[in-house]
């Protein structure tokens, strides 16, 4: 099995072409490729180029649990940066269908850079949303979290804190991601504003866990904090992984602006294929 294997501000992920294979990815197959004990190693798999009907290109993507995710700011990044190193795009704008809606897609900067139009935000997880963001409470472990809803395609709970750091998102990100009330399970976001330009954040990703950084979490946390007024419509986003760049429009369609990097390509061997 070929593959190729891309970051996006440490948020890594390996891309499998369907044209290198003879049937589908197995749940099996997706699990031992993102182990980073037994596989290859990543935060999800790219299942792609696929045709599609409306778009230039169509993608699936898969989380290490073998979930499917409805959008991946970064993994459409690395999926431009892979369609364009393979010579099947060049720096014009193309479009990719994904389960979480149509995306534009622009490589730059010599394949250094993508932007990706990640669509309209809503400030809801469900399919008719809110036109700004409403408080709500949940209650875990020893604190009374206030978040907001949002939703880029896929669902995010974006919580506003005067500090955030990585213990903060792996104590309580995973009982916000699988609490009851979220029944498609969330990503999580937990917030600080460091001026109007400028936000903090750290994450907690659906069916991945903790993850350096996220652009659909990025655009979700952008739009929440300049829907409340507490930054401008330009927002650098900071994250362990790097800085990613979220410009939002008045109807609050989000375009993100990111750093790609090619890491490797090889082959995953039969015996361990055949192992599963």
């Amino acid at each position: 099995m070929k593959f190729s294997k891309y970051h996006a501000l440490g948020n890594d992920y390996i891309v499998i072409d369907p044209k290198y294979l003879d049937n589908k990815l197995s749940e099996e197959s997706i699990k031992m490729i993102c182990d980073r004990h037994f596989g290859v190693g990543s935060d999800g798999v790219l299942y792609g180029p696929e045709k599609s009907d409306s778009c230039d290109f169509s993608l699936r993507i898969f989380n290490p649990d073998s979930s499917e995710a409805e959008k991946s700011g970064n993994g459409l990044r690395i999926f431009s940066r892979y369609l364009w190193d393979q010579s099947l795009v060049s720096d014009n704008k193309f479009t990719i269908e994904t389960k979480g809606g149509v995306v534009n897609s622009t490589v730059s900067e010599n394949g250094l850079s993508v932007t990706v139009g990640m669509g309209k935000v809503r400030f809801t997880h469900d399919s008719i949303g809110d036109p700004k963001p409403t408080p709500k409470v949940i209650n875990i472990k020893d604190r009374e979290l206030t978040y907001y809803l949002a939703n880029v395609g896929n669902p995010h709970c974006v919580i506003l804190l005067d500090d955030v750091n990585d213990s903060l998102a792996k104590e309580y990100g995973s009982i916000i991601e699988n609490a009851p009330r979220f029944t498609n399970r969330t990503n999580v976001q937990f917030v600080k504003v460091i001026d109007r330009s400028s936000i903090q954040i750290e994450i907690w990703e659906r069916g991945a866990g903790y993850t350096l950084a996220s652009g659909s979490s990025s655009t979700a946390a952008a739009s929440v904090v300049h829907a409340l007024g507490l930054c401008d419509s330009n927002i650098d986003v900071h994250m362990p992984g790097g800085i990613i760049n979220i410009q939002l429009n008045k109807q609050f369609f989000g375009t993100m602006t990111g750093a790609v990097r090619k890491i490797c390509e090889g082959t995953i061997s039969r015996e361990v294929l055949e192992s599963l």
